[in-house]
């Protein structure tokens, strides 16, 4: 059964930093691409990035380039996104996605 866990999320102040984490079990995780979504109050789920197998990160969304970051650690089954400059805008809830299978995500809040 594939189970994903995401964590790090919190509230943050424009311009600060936050590293999520998705913790992932119930496949061969090395061999597997993943996905970071999140989904905004309101608005449709979107992809935000995801890293292959080889850990290269692909379909980057344009607004966050250059300051998310994904990466995996195959050794802890775990890919992470790391996030800098953070804006208002980023303020979702973020989720890790492996073909159909969601985790609950964790809430990201960027406010003064």
């Amino acid at each position: 059964q594939v189970q994903l866990v995401e964590s790090g999320g919190g509230l943050v102040q424009p311009g600060g930093s936050l590293r999520l984490s998705c913790l992932a079990s119930g496949f061969t995780f090395s061999t597997s691409p993943l996905d970071w979504y999140r989904q905004a109050p309101g608005k449709e789920r979107e992809l935000i990035a995801t890293i292959t197998s080889f850990g290269d990160e692909k379909n980057i969304k344009p607004s966050v380039e250059g300051r998310f970051t994904v990466s995996r650690d195959n050794a802890k089954n775990t890919i992470y996104l790391q996030m800098n400059n953070l804006k208002p805008e980023d303020t979702a809830t973020y989720y890790c996605r492996r073909y159909s299978a969601w985790g609950r995500g964790t809430q990201v809040t960027v406010s003064s």
